[in-house]
Parts: structure tokens; C-alpha cells; sequence
């Protein structure tokens, strides 16, 4: 069973960074491409930045030009940079396999935007 572990969130003015990370048992991430997911309050968990295994980015068009996602395989942990961070960014953030999810989600990390 993989194991995720989000880290890294916070509370944070509008216009601020944050670099949330997520740490993966097992080769998670050298095997899968790797996504961040958001749940924001009242909304169903959406994909943010996406990462497959070649090396190919996506990001969600509110995300475009400000997030980057990356990972370091040799630690299996993956991480995603929020640059100039706006109050609808604010939610629960997950790392989880992409394209497609496994049934296995960590607990998230909070990231709360003020504006």
C-alpha cells in the first residue's frame, strides 16, 4: 500500500509563496506520474499541476504561469512551488498518482490565502 505524506501549507497573504511537499514510501514516484490535487471548501478535489513519468507538465489554467510542479525521484518526494498565491488558491492540497489517482490519499495540507 503506498503511503503519502503532504507537508508544507500554511497561512499566507495574497501575492505570497508557499512550497508544499509530499513524501511518498516505495518507488511511488519513479513508477508514476505525479499530481497535486486541491479540494477547496464546498468544491469537489480537482487536479492542479500534473507531472507524468516523461516529464510532461500540466497545469489547470488558474495555476498556469504561477504554480510548478516537481519531484526528486531519488527521494521520492514531490513538490509544488505556489508563486503570487490569490484567495481562491486557498484549499486542502494532495499528491497523488496522474493521471489517474490511486485509492490511496494522504491527509493533505491546508493552504489559506488572505486577502
Amino acid at each position: 500500500q503506498v503511503r503519502v505524506v503532504e507537508s508544507g501549507g500554511g497561512l499566507v497573504q495574497a501575492g505570497g509563496s508557499l512550497r508544499v511537499s509530499c513524501a511518498a514510501s516505495g518507488s511511488f514516484f519513479s513508477l508514476y506520474g505525479m499530481g497535486w490535487y486541491r479540494q477547496a471548501p464546498g468544491k469537489q478535489r480537482a487536479l492542479v499541476a500534473g507531472l507524468s513519468g516523461g516529464g510532461r507538465t500540466n497545469y489547470a489554467d488558474p495555476v498556469k504561469g504561477r504554480f510548478t510542479i516537481s519531484r526528486d525521484n531519488a527521494k521520492n518526494t514531490g513538490y509544488l512551488q505556489m508563486n503570487n498565491l490569490k484567495p481562491e488558491d486557498t484549499g486542502l492540497y494532495y499528491c497523488n498518482t496522474y493521471p489517474n489517482p490511486s485509492p490511496y490519499w494522504g491527509q493533505g495540507t491546508q493552504v489559506t490565502v488572505s486577502s
